[in-house]
């Protein structure tokens, strides 16, 4: 059974059999002439020429007709020898194909001199750059987002979790980033601004335990003195420490130059401190085997689904905009980034020189099955769709120069006898 035409090859079949029907009607014409000159019962010189004529184009319009038939199929059905030559081959011309594509389209120097030549990272970069196509991307990534989050069931995501992050995460030594964080904190001087933080919540303590203080002091006092020696106590010791802490807020206080020498050596000494390994990686085994860790990660997981699936369903996207608009960017910074199109280009061409080059004799032979496994009247069919409309141009052409012959072999013919 034929597959249904596509609008190219529907097209195609519309151009062949108007061809064929001038070819047709060449050859008809020539017969016809031939035919009504023989009726003629004097013929003169005229009629001879013209009967010499359309006799010799009849013959060649027949010649190239059978020629041209005989590549695709039997002329009249008949089994007649040497015709229906491409299907009756066509294992040897899938073959010869794909010899031909991998010697000749799959070279090496050939695709690595073309991928070169057209540059398909600036090629991309204009293409997504266009707002259609961008779309048209995020549209086509994003079709698939629904499926693919809803095949995620919880305990998939905890099989996920516990394979991905607890194994290795349990094996990471967090010393290095924990000084690092520890340099980029004192780097910033974002210690200082932390004391000035504690100095200042003292502070207000201090302040609003008052009768606190009165009562510790009035509590660790002798029962001879006086209550009002107490309160005077307890208020001199309050005054005092909000002085202190007065003096200590101030930038310039050496207690702030301890600080910074306390971090200091804090940090220098955290590689070589057994003690502080061993709580931060028995911190890092506490945490990772917290339920409590779990739980965070699948309600992000599930907000981030049902987000995702919500934005999805509405009538605009954000998402789909949100991506459309990175794609853009993408092509704008890759366009104007030679080096980045440089590195693609080169990625690509080694993606080609090892996924794709080594395997083109198999692509031949894939080519070749392919080819091998269509039935005849399919290879038949499709190949006079690629070239039937020029060989017509043979069958009008063969009836037109015959019949021309014909007519310069009659003039001689009687011009020397």
């Amino acid at each position: 059974m034929r597959e249904p035409d596509w609008p190219a090859d529907a097209l195609q079949r519309a151009v062949l059999e108007r061809h064929r029907r001038i070819a047709t009607a060449c050859l008809f014409l020539a017969g016809l002439l031939y035919v009504a000159t023989h009726l003629i019962e004097q013929p003169g010189y005229w009629v001879l020429l013209l009967r010499a004529g359309a006799e010799a184009g009849l013959i060649g319009g027949i010649a190239d007709w059978f020629a041209v038939t005989a590549l695709f199929r039997r002329p009249l059905g008949l089994p007649i020898p040497h015709t229906a030559i491409l299907p009756r081959n066509k294992a040897r011309l899938g073959e010869g194909l794909g010899r031909f594509v991998a010697r000749n389209f799959l070279a090496p120097e050939v695709v690595e001199d073309r991928l070169r030549a057209a540059d398909p990272a600036l090629r991309l970069a204009n293409w997504v750059q266009d707002e259609s196509n961008a779309e048209l991307l995020a549209d086509r990534c994003l079709v698939l987002a629904p499926d693919v989050l809803k095949a995620f069931d919880d305990a998939e995501v905890r099989g996920f979790y516990s394979e991905t992050f607890k194994g290795p995460l349990a094996r990471l030594d967090l010393m290095p980033m924990v000084e690092r964080v520890l340099r980029i904190v004192v780097e910033g001087g974002h210690h200082q601004r932390l004391f000035d933080r504690s100095v200042r919540i003292a502070r207000e303590m201090l302040l609003r335990n008052r009768e606190a203080v009165y009562r510790r002091v009035e509590e660790r006092s002798s029962w001879w003195i006086p209550r009002r020696f107490d309160r005077r106590l307890a208020e001199s010791i309050i005054q005092g420490v909000e002085e202190w802490l007065e003096e200590v807020a101030n930038e310039d206080h050496p207690a702030r130059w301890e600080l910074d020498q306390t971090v200091d050596e804090l940090i220098g000494r955290l590689p070589e401190s057994q003690r502080i390994r061993g709580r931060i990686d028995a911190f890092r085994d506490e945490l990772l085997q917290s339920p409590e860790l779990r739980r965070v990660l699948e309600s992000a997981w599930q907000d981030l689904r049902e987000g995702i699936l919500n934005d999805l369903d509405s009538e605009q996207p954000a998402l789909r905009q949100a991506l459309a608009a990175s794609i853009r960017h993408f092509g704008a910074t890759l366009e104007q980034d030679a080096a980045a199109r440089t590195r693609l280009n080169d990625r690509l061409l080694l993606l080609l020189r090892e996924l794709v080059l080594p395997f083109r004799h198999r692509i031949g032979d894939f080519i070749a099955d392919v080819v091998s496994d269509w039935d005849g009247e399919t290879l038949a069919d499709r190949l006079e769709l690629a070239v039937g409309r020029d060989l017509q141009f043979i069958r009008i052409n063969g009836t037109l120069v015959g019949a021309l012959v014909g007519v310069v072999l009659f003039v001689l013919t009687q011009a020397v006898f």
